[in-house]
């Protein structure tokens, strides 16, 4: 069954909002919850001391950082990070990571800038170890390009299931190696050149693994507005998803799983007037109960 979730606010100002919109989300039986990670901007909340938060604050809703921004969180302790949180929060955790994009930012921090090709590798180092470390077992010694541990015991939690924002070829080739899910780039969706262009290099690499490119999710952002009334059309003149009513959204979204092999969906409220906790009503208690509905008749 497709996941659904939503994507939180970060900003320092809005904790208010986010911590109410991960309640909301929670209790509409929504799967999951996501907010992003810009440890070098001063006006957004650490991804990681909100996601702790936000566990604590709901109950059944899983929580992702999409993506984790892998060069400013060393592997061996992002590995111990989402274990403890996972085991805190009974399990309900899943690993967004991407490789590191804005790096003029991200080196203010510190942090040895890496050639594009350098961070890709850095990322299969990093889900290597991820799942290394998780699920007990002996101690794990690993000497990487750029991560290294000796004998370290891994956590008794099992590993997250491991989502990619992969873009580029390398990164989409290290995704279906290694992950278990991908999130496309720049909210493309099932329709979009993007999703028709990288897919195959995915599947193409998990064939060459030996392993079910069908194992792998495809995990979609997805942003748009949910009106009353149904639109003229629900996508613009490039062919990208605007919105429209919740019928539309949903004959959308159910055609996404049923003839795209979608897997999930994060919904994006877009600024067009509406409240964003109006949205996250029409979303949790519209849209997902039809489609989930509607998919259930097979």
């Amino acid at each position: 069954m497709a996941l659904f979730g939503f994507g939180l606010e970060t900003g320092v100002g809005e904790v208010d909002d986010l911590l109410r919109h991960a309640e909301q989300a929670d209790r509409a039986g929504l799967d999951l919850v996501s907010l992003s990670d810009h440890p070098y901007f001063a006006d957004r909340l650490d991804a990681y001391a909100a996601l702790g938060v936000i566990l604590g604050r709901t109950s059944r809703v899983t929580a992702a950082v999409n993506v984790t921004n892998l060069p400013s969180r060393p592997a061996p302790m992002l590995a111990r990070m989402i274990t403890s949180l996972s085991a805190l929060s009974g399990g309900r955790v899943a690993l967004g990571i991407g490789a590191g994009g804005l790096w003029r930012e991200i080196a203010k921090l510190g942090v040895e800038h890496r050639t594009p090709a350098e961070a890709v590798r850095a990322m299969g180092e990093a889900i290597t170890l991820v799942k290394a470390l998780s699920g007990g077992g002996a101690p794990v010694t690993f000497e990487g390009e750029f991560y290294s541990v000796d004998g370290l015991v891994p956590a008794a939690a099992p590993a997250p299931p491991v989502w990619t924002g992969a873009v580029g070829p390398k990164s989409l080739a290290v995704t279906g190696k290694l992950a278990d899910g991908w999130i496309p780039g720049h909210a493309a969706d099932w329709l979009s050149p993007r999703f028709a262009e990288s897919r195959p290099v995915i599947d193409q690499a998990a064939l060459g693994a030996g392993r079910d490119p069908g194992e792998i999710a495809t995990i979609y952002n997805f942003p748009g507005r949910i009106t009353e009334n149904p639109v003229a059309s629900p996508r613009d003149d490039d062919g990208r998803w605007i919105g429209g009513s919740p019928e539309q959204w949903v004959g959308e979204l159910v055609s996404a799983v049923r003839d795209h092999g979608a897997a999930g969906f994060i919904y994006f409220p877009v600024a067009d007037g509406t409240s964003t906790d109006s949205a996250l009503g029409r979303w949790g208690n519209e849209v997902v109960p039809a489609v989930r509905e509607e998919l259930a008749r097979g």
